[in-house]
């Protein structure tokens, strides 16, 4: 069951969306906006398997973020300072520059060099890159943050270097963290609208598609922004609970 202030949170962010939503409705009332929901509701399949399209994009991309940021974080703590400068420059690299340039170059040149031709793959892969190296960041500043008390007692205690990070440094770093990946996979939901650029018919390139052929705005965006919802609001309340769930006491 949640707590009372989880409840509280949430009714006040439900009331806080109504507001606006009214808000938003009222001004559109006085400019004599005239709605009509018809051609939504008709393309209703299109942007169920667009919003699909989205959430198995994303799944994946988090997927290959992850194991991009730790492999990232662990060669930029690596003792050779050719890996070191390598991941810094991946790092740095892709951090540095637009995504949407990244996945223009990713795709029409590196995947058409190496002839592959799924743009599914290929956008998941440089989404899950692109928020990798942020990741790489996140997980960083985690396991920097563990002071060197806590090595020396591993140590005192007969641990070698795996038993260290496994049982000590590791479980303090993912509680450290948890808040930074959890924005960070919510950015990474919102960036997989980008993918629409290399063809591929997500969440948004429907609604676009909606509003060109039916001449409607609103009647599109407004399901669009519910969607997002429906998927990043469950996801921070899931890393809130991690957050009590691995909380101790320092």
């Amino acid at each position: 069951m949640p707590s009372s202030s989880t409840l509280t949170r949430f009714l006040w962010s439900v009331a806080l969306l109504a507001a606006v939503s009214l808000s938003v409705y009222a001004m559109f009332a006085q400019v004599h906006y005239t709605w009509n929901w018809a051609p939504t509701l008709a393309y209703g399949p299109q942007f169920f398997w667009g919003w699909l399209t989205t959430l198995g994009l994303s799944f994946g991309a988090m997927v290959v973020s992850i194991v991009v940021g730790f492999a990232l974080m662990i060669g930029r703590r690596s003792p050779w300072i050719p890996v070191q400068l390598f991941c810094t420059g991946v790092v740095e690299l892709l951090r540095g520059s637009p995504l949407l340039v990244q996945l223009l170059v990713g795709y029409y040149i590196l995947a058409t060099a190496l002839r592959i031709g799924e743009p599914l793959l290929v956008g998941m892969v440089l989404l899950g890159c692109f928020e990798g190296a942020y990741l790489a960041e996140i997980f960083r500043g985690a396991v920097e943050s563990i002071g060197a008390s806590q090595r020396e007692a591993a140590r005192a205690v007969g641990f070698d270097a795996v038993q260290t990070y496994r049982y000590v440094i590791i479980p303090q770093a993912v509680r450290r963290a948890l808040p930074g990946t959890t924005g960070q996979m919510v950015s990474l939901i919102k960036d997989s609208s980008l993918l629409s650029v290399i063809g591929i018919e997500e969440l948004v390139q429907k609604v676009r598609l909606l509003n060109s052929s039916s001449y409607t705005a609103l009647e599109g965006y407004l399901p669009l922004a519910v969607a997002y919802l429906i998927v990043t609001l469950p996801l921070s309340w899931y890393a809130r609970k991690l957050e009590r769930r691995f909380a101790y006491e320092t």
